[in-house]
């Protein structure tokens, strides 16, 4: 029987604790690093802290892909009323095949979910500036996205409508194979990021 999603995190959170505790030493680290000033500024110390986790974190990789171990995590998100249970992943594991076919599944559910929370709310597209945006428009977008992700603040919803590797579409840099375009709920007319 293979560790699940849950036993992995306690593990990596356990490796995690012991490598700032010093209970982790990894002799090579500073030959690691390519650059020796960098080296010697962050210390023989910290590299090895940084380097023994690292390493130990890529095993874990290694076993999820082996063992076909998710690296989602479900959160139950509430907003204006109304509640969805959305996967998301976990920020120290990876991604297997079967998670992103789950993000894919579950997208009609968060999209509902958007639907019903954000009615007659004022949508607006992240951007520079920020612009309105009309819900037949995000309703169109969505649909295009691979899957959809929501988080939630006090007063505003957001819906990340995302494509690529569901590791990588947060990172600008990922684009345009992976990323996200973002929407935000807000009770106000003005623009949430003028808040």
């Amino acid at each position: 029987m293979s560790y699940t999603t849950e036993e992995l995190i306690e593990i990596l959170d356990q490796e995690l604790r012991a490598n700032w505790q010093g209970k982790r030493v990894l002799f090579s680290s500073s030959e690691r690093l390519n650059n020796p000033v960098l080296a010697k500024a962050i210390g023989t110390e910290k590299l090895s802290k940084i380097f023994a986790y690292r390493d130990f974190r890529a095993q874990i990789h290694e076993y999820q892909r082996q063992h076909k171990v998710s690296g989602l995590v479900w959160r139950t998100y509430y907003f204006n009323g109304y509640e969805v249970a959305c996967p998301e992943l976990h920020n120290q594991l990876i991604a297997i095949p079967e998670d992103k076919e789950t993000l894919i599944r579950i997208k009609p559910q968060i999209l509902e979910f958007w639907q019903q929370a954000t009615k007659n709310l004022f949508l607006w597209q992240e951007g520079t500036p920020p612009i309105e945006i009309d819900p037949e428009t995000v309703n169109h977008r969505a649909t295009e996205a691979e899957w959809l992700e929501v988080e939630t603040t006090q007063t505003d919803l957001i819906l990340n409508l995302c494509w690529g590797n569901p590791k990588e579409c947060h990172y600008q840099w990922a684009n345009p194979n992976s990323g996200r375009d973002r929407v935000i709920a807000t009770f106000q007319k003005s623009s949430p990021f003028l808040h």
